[in-house]
């Protein structure tokens, strides 16, 4: 079940967090893992030597999604190092959180450009090597249901992948690609300690209470589902967007 044996995968955003347990996850499975990351390189080298230590094959290379030239430039070191490429993994994002009335120029293009123009890009560049029976997987954000307060700029960017998603599988389909997504939940991450989630007793209790199984999710409770999005046994799934969120709503 899952085999990726054989198969070439891009993550980008894997330096930490959801990114690096689903590098991982593709690895055990069988794939050979390009890591991309941002400015982690220590983060991407652990991901790396992770891989190797359970037999696999990865690489890392560092690129800012939301610009052209560098998204081109990590497929085409990954068709380098791999030869081919049958799976990309668009999970890279920033996010922060703001009242309406404190929303930037800036802070809406640093938001858009990643999660939204990166993810564009990277499917851009990659299309010319995909190959047929290739697999797009987006990662979108469960936060979308029910967007809260100050998430305007993050819940529209995620929103946005989630028509991509649904436009690309329509579009890529004939070409033999499919295209998926996910929705990650409350997710216990790096950009969540960062912000200070984590550390408010009310936002975790009341993202807990949102949530049936009854705790935060884990990066490794993301992986599973991409790598089986990933794999042939998903060969009839496209299009579809799947909430990996414990129930969160």
């Amino acid at each position: 079940m899952n085999d990726l044996g054989g198969k070439v995968a891009i993550v980008t955003g894997a330096s930490k967090g959801i990114g690096a347990a689903i590098a991982k996850s593709l690895a055990r499975a069988g794939a050979r893992v390009t890591v991309n990351y941002a400015s982690s390189r220590e983060g991407a080298d652990a991901v790396v030597a992770a891989i190797e230590r359970n037999g696999g094959q990865s690489i890392a290379i560092q690129g800012d999604v939301s610009l052209a030239a560098d998204a081109q430039r990590i497929v085409t070191q990954a068709i380098t190092a791999f030869g081919s490429l049958d799976i990309l993994v668009n999970n890279a994002a920033v996010f922060d959180f703001h009242a309406i009335e404190q929303i930037t120029e800036a802070a809406f293009h640093q938001q858009f450009n990643v999660n939204v123009l990166g993810a564009l890009l990277m499917t851009q560049s990659a299309l010319p090597y995909l190959r047929r029976g290739g697999s797009i997987i987006n990662v979108s954000s469960a936060g979308i249901l029910t967007p809260g307060p100050g998430s305007t700029i993050y819940a529209g960017s995620k929103a946005a992948i989630d028509t991509m998603t649904q436009t690309w599988a329509a579009e890529l389909g004939p070409r033999g690609i499919r295209v998926n997504g996910i929705r990650p939940g409350a997710t216990e991450t790096e950009g969540n300690h960062r912000l200070g989630t984590m550390g408010d007793i009310a936002m975790v209790q009341m993202l807990i209470d949102r949530t049936p199984a009854g705790r935060f999710g884990q990066p490794e409770d993301i992986a599973p589902t991409v790598v089986f999005l990933a794999s042939d046994d998903a060969g009839w799934v496209t299009g579809e967007i799947i909430n990996v969120a414990g129930g969160y709503r």
